[in-house]
């Protein structure tokens, strides 16, 4: 894609009096040399996988070190029984956890951006779906806006956590899904970049400090904080609350703060909850 910033995207969008997903559509075909059939296609695929992916949990599966597996389960319990955070949020809570187990159990996923956000946007985007009943082709749609916005933070900073920390991935994956639903409810193009301002500000200097260097702790659990905070960011977005940063500026930021952030807190499992005593534990229990 071809986008640098979601002014960019803006200035497509009111140019031509369309949509923030038909100018990311527009520019896939234009970028990739595909057909509006075969742009759409891959992108129906895509979300496909995310629900054959949900669909594939397992609260019985732990994964090759035992650090994961099984909370999922436990949360689906707690969310049909009733939970504090309601209904809905606490679907969207067990959906993000069993979305980093499949993950962490080896099974197959999309990676949205990365494998160890996995679980943020299918969490959002098929509960949403469930929820209002939201048909495909919208859903298909909304992808195509999380695309967007996940191409212009990769573009501007970053989507892995070895340059930028975890906010370069949970963070961008929240921001993904923050404009997804604001999309889908609705929202005009300016609220969609406002939702993903607001998402990414809420999760600036998250660290990447996987234990043992596994894509398992504290990642799994992090997946829930990108969903839940994409919805509150989506609906503040929804309400008229813009960001006082300017989304470009704000995706500056988090590259500014990723640039500045020390090697031990960027996927080098040496700092942060990596480096702590029950971290040590938990890694000499590993069993491969």
């Amino acid at each position: 894609m071809g986008f640098g910033s979601l002014k960019e995207i803006l200035a497509v969008c009111e140019q031509y009096e369309i949509s923030f997903c038909e100018a990311v559509l527009r520019d896939d075909i234009s970028e990739r040399g595909v057909t509006q059939e075969e742009s759409v296609s891959e992108m129906n695929r895509l979300w496909q996988q995310m629900k054959l992916s949900a669909n594939s949990y397992d609260r019985c599966d732990r994964s090759a070190s035992g650090l994961s597996g099984g909370d999922g389960g436990k949360m689906r319990d707690r969310a049909d029984a009733g939970c504090i955070s309601g209904g809905f949020m606490g679907k969207v809570i067990a959906s993000a956890l069993e979305m980093g187990e499949c993950n962490a159990c080896m099974k197959r996923i999309v990676a949205a951006p990365t494998a160890g956000s996995c679980g943020v946007l299918p969490a959002v985007l098929i509960n949403y779906a469930n929820e209002y009943d939201a048909p495909e082709e919208k859903i298909v749609e909304a992808l195509y806006t999380a695309a967007g916005i996940g191409q212009v933070i990769a573009e501007r900073a970053s989507i892995a956590g070895a340059t930028g920390g975890c906010q370069a991935e949970i963070g961008t994956a929240s921001a993904m899904a923050a404009g997804a639903v604001v999309y889908l409810s609705g929202g005009d193009s300016e609220a969609i970049c406002h939702a993903a301002a607001m998402a990414l500000k809420n999760l600036m200097g998250l660290v990447c400090d996987p234990v043992g260097g596994l894509v398992e702790v504290p990642c799994v659990k992090r997946n829930v904080i990108g969903a839940i905070n994409a919805i509150s960011a989506a609906d503040m977005a929804l309400a008229g609350i813009k960001s006082k940063i300017l989304p470009d500026d704000v995706i500056d930021a988090m590259k500014d703060v990723g640039d500045k952030m020390h090697s031990s807190l960027r996927e080098t499992g040496e700092g942060g909850v990596a480096g702590t005593h029950s971290a040590r534990e938990q890694i000499s229990k590993m069993q491969f």
